[in-house]
């Protein structure tokens, strides 16, 4: 699972402070989230395949988060891609795209397929074999949603030398790699835990931007392999938080720790402040694993 951020500002962008986006690649997906102004431009920068992005993921309606997004659509058209493109995002964002492209005569040549969510309880957009998304209801001046993606886990891995040594007949590898016992040429049962070894761990992901302090969220990422919280304010300008409806450093620590995550990336940093350091800082003073955001970054997770 590896997280690239693009854009990891609020508000207007600047030449050196991009708006909200990021990609995730797990299992073989690629999904784009959030797509603020300058996304494309972003998505080239640092080499990402526009055909490898089938599934788009909109927290909600405000400029910084999918101004971006016609763009791109277009784009896309221009590169003459054929392939499905769905876009998950508060009800209204069809209607707002769609009139772009009627008004511009600039149809897509490709499926365009809108999820339009109004749930105020998580619900699952996405579903394979190899991983989940999960919307993660938050509370800002719009409708709003973060996104919990789920690895699942993979097949055993078989140990072949231990189970040749133990005569397994190799017509069974395959089920015992999804964890039934292995039997022998003598018709011996031969354990799982014996030939095989455990998958590693599944990792999971919560994106939540943009949100008041909003612990209700605690129980759905509790244990999560990242979160990535928004953090507008320093603790000193609690009071703009409050009347903006988004969050500090220190209540993005609050939630991580409460939550038991493994590890809390800090992003969507008002410009009202020269540096980001102080964000880190301040976190710490809650949560001891704490990385920032910063446009371009890669996290392996």
């Amino acid at each position: 699972m590896k997280l690239t951020i693009l854009g990891c500002h609020s508000a207007t962008p600047r030449w050196d402070a991009n708006p909200t986006s990021q990609v995730l690649d797990v299992k073989g997906h690629l999904f784009l989230i959030d797509c603020g102004e300058g996304t494309q431009i972003q998505l080239r920068r640092f080499k990402i395949k526009f055909a490898r992005i089938k599934h788009i993921f909109i927290s909600h309606l405000h400029g910084d988060h999918f101004f971006g997004l016609v763009g791109l659509i277009s784009t896309f058209r221009l590169l003459g891609r054929k392939s499905e493109l769905h876009i998950y995002g508060p009800k209204g964002i069809k209607e707002v795209i769609t009139l772009q492209l009627k008004l511009g005569d600039s149809w897509t040549n490709y499926p365009l397929l809108f999820h339009e969510l109004d749930s105020k309880v998580p619900q699952l957009l996405f579903e394979d074999e190899k991983v989940s998304v999960t919307t993660i209801p938050l509370k800002h001046r719009v409708y709003t949603n973060g996104f919990l993606f789920q690895e699942k886990a993979g097949e055993r891995e078989l140990n072949v030398e231990k189970a040749k040594a133990l005569k397994v007949e190799m017509s069974y590898f395959r089920k015992i790699k999804q964890g039934e016992d292995g039997v022998s040429s003598d018709g011996a049962i031969v354990p799982n835990a014996e030939i095989t070894i455990d998958p590693p761990t599944p990792k999971s992901y919560a994106y939540c931007s943009d949100t008041e302090y909003f612990p209700q969220i605690i129980p759905q990422i509790t244990n999560v392999t990242a979160l990535y919280h928004e953090a507008t304010f320093l603790e000193k300008d609690h009071h703009l938080a409050i009347k903006t409806k988004h969050a500090t450093a220190k209540e993005a620590a609050s939630i991580a720790k409460n939550a038991k995550v493994d590890m809390l990336i800090l992003g969507h940093y008002s410009g009202r402040y020269p540096g980001k350091e102080e964000f880190r800082k301040e976190a710490l003073q809650i949560f001891e694993n704490v990385e920032l955001a910063e446009d371009g970054k890669v996290f392996e997770l």
